[in-house]
């Protein structure tokens, strides 16, 4: 691995703590080019009125997992934004800990297509997301 992606997947670890990330509870517990995990705590502030994992935080924690594991593969230089986040809900969550491990589909020079699988503590999938990611120079 370069030092510049050495460089990068190290500026992630210290700042998984801060913006909209480290507001959800994201903390990673593995980053590469290939593959990204993290896990969140779930707990009422991440709870819509009926007590359950309210959906945004599925999309939200698809959305990051992609980007920073397409950034990772970029090789830290380039950036990424999504354009698009279709995240399917499975199973309603109300506690524990859900990890979430972002995968590859197709990356390309223009664009890149993560799949987000995101599991509770038993390992069963609790909602499944898929983000197109563009690449900027």
């Amino acid at each position: 691995m370069s030092e510049s992606v050495t460089d990068f997947i190290q500026m992630v670890r210290d700042n998984s703590g801060v913006g909209f990330g480290g507001g959800v509870g994201m903390e990673y517990t593995e980053v590469g080019p290939d593959k990204v995990v993290v896990t969140v705590e779930v707990g009422p502030h991440l709870h819509q009125p009926y007590g359950i994992v309210h959906g945004g935080v599925y999309c939200a924690i698809a959305e990051e997992v992609a980007s920073i594991a397409g950034a990772v593969w970029l090789g830290g230089e380039s950036k990424v934004v999504g354009v698009n986040n279709s995240t399917d809900f499975l199973r309603a969550v109300t506690e524990g800990t859900l990890t979430a491990t972002g995968t590859p589909v197709h990356r390309g020079r223009s664009q890149q297509l993560w799949r987000v699988e995101i599991a509770d503590d038993q390992g069963r999938l609790a909602a499944v997301g898929q983000v197109r990611l563009a690449n900027l120079q």
